[in-house]
């Protein structure tokens, strides 16, 4: 992507221009972002995904002054008719069960992979939202259906209604508002309040993004770590020859202190072992996250990767579904290439060296990318 060109999705910002003037500091307001925009996802579709277990569904509704919420699978059944205001039905994850609208998410790539999340729908009857409310992270929220009015600010006091399955806030303080039609695209950034009610049937696409705490991301990094250290074979074990009896048997000895700081920072001392961690846990799919094994490549001639296939590098490696492997020369340009394009034309795929092909057809018979048949040449990847 060129950052420098202006954008119709932007209002006719660049990518650079929008990251440096927007991105966590001010809402954006594109009228007909995306002109002329038909939801690639029918109601019939969303909701019969909303009936499964491969995919995360919610149902709100505001009845009698109450906030309800129930988590799917949501049987057709449990969906109130149209007819019933202040309902909403929400589908996290649409991007891995739908190619257009992965495709659709492809066009927010100007922000890292490794901070993209998900797209999630929200089909609403007359009325419908999830009340006034703030997040963490960063989204795009694109009108693909009817019209839904929004008001947004700069919320100060965080304090929450007590008592409810939603986390609602408990003096909502609106500073604008404005009304969403098909092809509209707000942005807000974090913890920036919001409140979206449906006018007449509604569907809205928010495109959310991962913000990770610092613990959390230690917790995921440290545990990869920690299984590469427990895989290490033929190390040190713990002696104590000098150990004189003890009169207090409870005390930890200072001597298997030193040895667990030893470890711990000899796992930490090892080369890329971080970065190799963090790009591990960055690229891991979601736990409802399965692929279908391919039929055999053959002979490739393009590849592809899949919709649920999550691939990123770093200057040494290339991380993909939860694995790395260094890389080097011209097949990790191609590899990056991969990843930035999550596609390879055959021009492309055939200065790729043996072993680079022989990668690829792994992972397409493990379901991870798709490929026609193929072509020749020089260099190479080492699994972790």
């Amino acid at each position: 992507m060129d950052v420098q060109q202006p954008l119709p999705l932007l209002g006719g910002l660049s990518a650079e221009q929008f990251m440096r003037r927007h991105w966590h500091k001010k809402p954006l307001l594109v009228r007909q972002a995306i002109a002329g925009f038909k939801p690639p996802v029918s109601r019939s579709a969303l909701l019969q995904l909303a009936g499964s277990e491969d995919a995360e569904s919610r149902l709100i509704q505001h009845k009698d002054g109450r906030w309800l919420l129930r988590h799917g699978p949501l049987p057709r059944r449990a969906i109130p008719p149209l007819s019933i205001r202040e309902w909403t039905v929400l589908v996290q994850g649409v991007d891995l069960h739908d190619d257009a609208t992965h495709a659709l998410m492809q066009q927010f790539a100007f922000v890292p992979q490794a901070r993209l999340d998900d797209l999630m729908i929200s089909y609403a009857s007359d009325g419908g939202g999830v009340g006034p409310h703030f997040d963490s992270y960063d989204v795009f929220l694109l009108q693909a259906q009817g019209r839904r009015r929004w008001r947004i600010g700069r919320q100060k006091n965080l304090e929450l209604v007590d008592g409810l399955p939603l986390k609602i806030l408990a003096n909502f303080e609106p500073e604008e508002e404005y009304v969403l039609e098909p092809g509209d695209l707000l942005y807000l950034p974090p913890r920036w309040a919001h409140d979206g009610v449906a006018e007449g049937e509604c569907m809205t696409y928010s495109i959310g993004f991962r913000s990770p705490s610092r613990a959390g991301l230690a917790h995921e990094v440290l545990l990869r770590m920690a299984d590469a250290a427990a895989d290490e074979e033929g190390g040190p074990i713990y002696r104590d020859p000098q150990q004189p009896a003890v009169a207090t048997p409870g005390a930890i000895p200072q001597e298997l202190q030193a040895f667990a700081r030893q470890a711990v920072e000899r796992a930490l001392a090892q080369p890329q072992a971080l970065e190799c961690a963090l790009g591990e846990a960055l690229t891991e799919p979601k736990s409802n996250v399965w692929f279908e094994p391919g039929a055999g490549a053959g002979l490739l001639e393009s590849v592809a990767l899949d919709r649920r296939t999550r691939m990123m590098y770093d200057a040494r490696h290339i991380f993909i579904n939860g694995e790395s492997y260094r890389a080097a020369g011209r097949d990790a340009a191609l590899m990056r290439r991969l990843a930035d394009a999550r596609a390879l034309t055959p021009a492309e795929l055939a200065r790729a060296s043996d072993e680079a092909l022989e990668l690829l057809s792994t992972w397409c018979d493990a379901g991870w990318a798709h490929a026609g048949p193929g072509p020749t040449e020089a260099e190479g990847f080492v699994h972790g």
